[in-house]
C-alpha cells in the first residue's frame, strides 16, 4: 500500500480539495503533500479544517491552507479562489470531493432532505466547476478537475436516491465539459470507489448492528475494502501530468464489487458444493 509515483510529481502545484479535512478526502490531500503539492482543504467546519490541517502538515512537511468553505454558496467559493491565489498565485487541479447522504426509504425523506444531498453533491460541485473554470479559461491558464462519483452513479440504486441523483448530474458534468472545455486545456475525469469505509461514515449510514449485517467487504469479489492508500494513488495519478491524455474517463476502484452485483446470477456463488452436484446430476438424467 506504497505511494506509486515520485516524490516531486506535484512540486510547485496547488491542488484544492473539497472535503479535504475529513475520510478520504484527508487521505489524499494527505499523498498529494508527500508529493509536493501545496494543499487547500475546504469544508464547512472551520475547526475540523484547522486540526487536520495542522496533522497534515506535522505528517508531511507540506504546505496546507484550510480555507472554511460552503460549496453550496457561489460566493464563498469567490473567497476560495481569492485565498487560494493570494497564498500560492496559481491553481493546477480541483478534487470535487465534498459530499453527502441517506440511507433511507425514499418516502420517508422531506424534501429539504433530498436538498441537503443534492445542493453538496451536484450544485456544490458544478458551482465550484464553474467558478474555477472561469477562472482558468480568463487567464488562458490549463487545469484539471477530479470528481468524486459512485459505482451507482450510472445505474441509479435504491435508498440513496438524493445521492444517486447527484452523483449522476457529477457523471453527466465530468464527461461533458470533458468535451466543451478540451480546447482550453482543462481536462476533466472522474473517479467512482467502490467501499472505502472511513471513521464514523459507515456508522451514520449504517448504526448499530447493520454494519455488521451488511458488511460491504462480503459484497466485493477480493474480499476485502479498499485501502485509502489505493484511492489515494488512482486520484493522483489522475490530477498529474502522467494522466495527460486521460481525459472524460470514470475509473471505477471497487474491486469488483458492482460487476458482482449487477450480475443477474452473481450471487449463486452462495449456493453449496452438495447442491451443485445434485444440480449436476439432475441434468445428466434429463440429458
Amino acid at each position: 500500500m506504497a505511494g506509486m509515483l515520485p516524490p516531486t510529481t506535484f512540486k510547485g502545484k496547488t491542488i484544492i480539495v473539497t472535503g479535504g479535512g475529513t475520510g478520504l478526502g484527508k487521505s489524499i490531500s494527505k499523498y498529494l503533500l508527500q508529493l509536493g503539492a501545496q494543499v487547500v482543504i475546504t469544508s464547512r467546519k472551520k475547526e475540523v479544517l484547522e486540526k487536520s490541517s495542522t496533522e497534515l502538515h506535522t505528517e508531511t512537511g507540506g504546505t496546507v491552507l484550510a480555507v472554511p468553505c460552503d460549496i453550496r454558496k457561489y460566493n464563498e467559493i469567490e473567497n476560495l479562489i481569492d485565498q487560494t491565489e493570494k497564498k500560492f498565485g496559481t491553481i493546477h487541479g480541483v478534487l470535487n470531493n465534498a459530499a453527502g447522504n441517506f440511507i433511507s426509504p425514499t418516502e420517508r425523506l422531506s424534501h429539504r432532505a433530498f436538498d441537503i444531498v443534492v445542493d453538496i453533491v451536484l450544485k456544490g460541485t458544478y458551482y465550484m466547476t464553474l467558478a474555477i473554470g472561469k477562472n482558468w479559461i480568463a487567464k488562458k491558464q490549463p487545469g484539471i478537475f477530479l470528481n468524486i462519483v459512485t459505482t451507482y452513479a450510472w445505474t441509479g440504486s435504491g435508498y440513496v436516491v438524493p445521492s444517486a441523483c447527484g452523483k449522476a448530474g457529477v457523471l453527466a458534468l465530468t464527461r461533458s465539459l470533458a468535451v466543451e472545455w478540451a480546447k482550453y486545456n482543462i481536462r476533466s475525469n472522474a473517479i467512482a470507489p467502490g467501499p472505502f469505509p472511513t471513521e464514523g461514515a459507515w456508522s451514520r449510514l449504517l448504526p448499530g448492528e447493520l454494519v455488521n449485517q451488511f458488511n460491504p467487504a462480503q459484497r466485493v469479489p477480493l474480499k476485502r475494502v479498499g485501502e485509502h492508500q489505493e484511492l489515494a494513488n488512482l486520484a493522483a495519478y489522475l490530477l498529474s501530468d502522467y494522466a495527460a491524455y486521460i481525459n472524460g474517463e470514470v475509473i471505477t476502484i471497487d474491486g469488483g464489487e458492482w460487476l458482482r452485483n449487477g450480475g443477474e446470477f452473481s450471487h449463486l456463488e452462495e449456493i453449496p458444493e452438495t447442491t451443485w452436484d445434485e444440480l449436476e446430476k439432475s441434468r445428466g438424467k434429463s440429458s
